[in-house]
């Protein structure tokens, strides 16, 4: 199992609009993706930042959405992101969340 940890600059007063992205248009383009497991996000206390994990079967296949469909993500959440996300990734080693399972 493998892990994206994006983080986001909210524009001002945008996080239940980046709420509400997230909800309606995001996460149905991240459950056509091949390999898509499960997506937790997050909002910092003051709401002008974000953290969005997200866990796929395979490195290979979180790599194919970061080429395919994350520009387009990208594209989608223009109007409450500021600046670049900075994205991390990492191999799952523990998880207690039913889909996402430790690399072996």
């Amino acid at each position: 199992m493998f892990a994206r940890n994006v983080h986001l600059q909210l524009k001002p007063n945008s996080a239940k609009q980046f709420t509400t992205t997230l909800e309606k248009e995001v996460l149905p383009l991240l459950r056509k993706q091949p390999g898509f497991r499960e997506e937790v996000a997050f909002l910092g206390p003051n709401g002008n930042e974000a953290y969005a994990i997200s866990f796929w079967e395979s490195k290979e296949k979180a790599e194919q959405y970061g080429r395919a469909a994350y520009p387009e993500v990208l594209k989608t959440l223009a109007n409450v992101v500021q600046g670049t996300p900075e994205m991390v990734c990492y191999d799952v080693c523990s998880s207690t969340i039913p889909k996402i399972t430790a690399h072996a």
